[in-house]
């Protein structure tokens, strides 16, 4: 199986590449994607009935689900009833001439249909296969139920993400997309290895295991300094200044001083206080720190009398880090994105949709496939004609009700 030709002479990465996934959601879906966006050709399995249930989340996208959108341009969906041993035996077939096999279905429900990692790739030893899964395949956790939000409760994020009086979860599912972002680099390397020895081989990811490894500065410093870094909302927990402030026109600019010379600048620069550089109170980021409410209070009157333009152009003249505190809307109008051309329409099939190109630029080499988003079930009959199967074969199917 082979991806579509694109107009450029030299390939993308993993042209040639084929993956079938049975997946759903976002951590498995969000791995696959990347590999679409670099040019493999990605079969996802869906149910005949509704799909990847990600396709019902909402309808923000145009009537489509804005989940859905953001995982899974690029690839073919085919709809076949993995409960009916025939479409078992139709994913199986596919598997057979695969580079890449990758599920997240629930604890044990792949290894009950022979599709998990261990059991396809020692019957096709050149296969790259991927375990996604909660808590891993052992332990007391290996069956719980492993939604993002209750995953970074597990792994400690939101009892470090918020305010001093109220946790919060991340406002995107980190877990789910750090469990993908691991399964994309762990088919990478495992096809490097297969390169290199001819085999491919089990690849296993865990989206606690995954997000633990993210909390790496809280996760260390309560490790081996004996306590938790405090929730301090966008504010740092042992830099001052380092937090947003309101501006004239109502808006928040975040700004960070990392060190002494840079509080002198900004003293100097921007607040209009010199006098604060060598004030013992701020002289230095240990007692800014335990003078944190004076601190702020100085930064804040003098952002208060500009408005957001006013105090970044200040900032920036003045060399210090700043940011606005950006909604969606400015995010997706943002002028560096603009400027770098970062937005494609792709195809759909409620029309044309924004997205953005994915964040690997290979400079010199061919673009990103940006591909379509597929409707439930749209390469059924595509690919059942590449397995050989016959008309009949393929109207009994679909009259049975084992493909859509």
């Amino acid at each position: 199986m082979q991806t579509p030709a694109h107009p450029s002479a030299e390939p993308r990465p993993l042209d040639g590449v084929t993956v079938v996934a049975v997946e759903q959601a976002v951590s498995a879906p969000f791995a696959t994607r990347q590999l679409a966006d670099l040019g493999a050709r990605v079969i996802k399995v869906e149910r005949p009935d509704g799909g990847d249930f990600a396709r019902g989340f909402d309808t923000a996208a145009g009537g489509l689900a804005s989940h859905f959108v953001w995982c899974n341009r690029g690839k073919e969906s085919v709809a076949v009833d993995l409960k009916d041993p025939r479409g078992l035996g139709l994913v199986r077939r596919l598997v057979a001439d695969a580079d890449v096999f990758v599920q997240n279905l629930a604890q044990g429900a792949a290894a009950r249909l022979g599709l998990d990692a261990a059991t396809l790739c020692a019957a096709h030893p050149r296969l790259v296969a991927v375990d996604i899964s909660g808590y891993g395949t052992g332990g007391p956790y290996a069956h719980k139920k492993a939604y993002d939000m209750l995953v970074q409760c597990e792994a400690g994020l939101v009892s470090v993400t918020g305010t001093a009086e109220q946790p919060v979860k991340a406002g995107v599912p980190a877990a789910d997309i750090a469990a993908a972002m691991y399964a994309f680099s762990g088919v990478l390397a495992a096809l490097v290895r297969r390169g290199v020895t001819g085999r491919g081989g089990p690849v296993e990811v865990s989206m606690l295991e995954a997000l633990a490894e993210w909390m790496g500065h809280p996760l260390h410093h309560g490790m081996h300094g004996g306590e938790s870094p405090a929730r301090t909302g966008v504010a740092h927990a042992v830099i001052a200044p380092y937090d947003a402030y309101a501006t004239a026109d109502g808006a928040q600019v975040l700004l960070a001083v990392q060190n002494d010379r840079e509080w002198r600048r900004l003293a100097e620069r921007v607040l209009g206080r010199p006098e604060l550089a060598d004030d013992p109170r701020f002289a230095t980021n240990t007692a800014r720190t335990a003078n944190r409410a004076a601190t702020d209070a100085a930064v804040a009157w003098a952002l208060g009398r500009l408005t957001a333009d006013e105090a970044v152009t200040a900032l920036d003249d003045a060399g210090i880090a700043c940011a606005r505190l950006n909604t969606v809307a400015d995010v997706a109008a943002h002028p560096q994105l603009s400027a770098r051309d970062r937005w494609r329409d792709v195809g759909s099939p409620v029309g044309r949709l924004r997205a953005l190109l994915p964040p690997i630029t290979l400079p010199g080499g061919p673009p990103a496939r940006m591909g379509a988003f597929p409707g439930l079930g749209e390469h059924t009959e595509a690919v059942l004609k590449s397995l050989g199967m016959s008309d009949d074969e393929r109207a009994g199917l679909r009259r049975d009700g084992v493909v859509a």
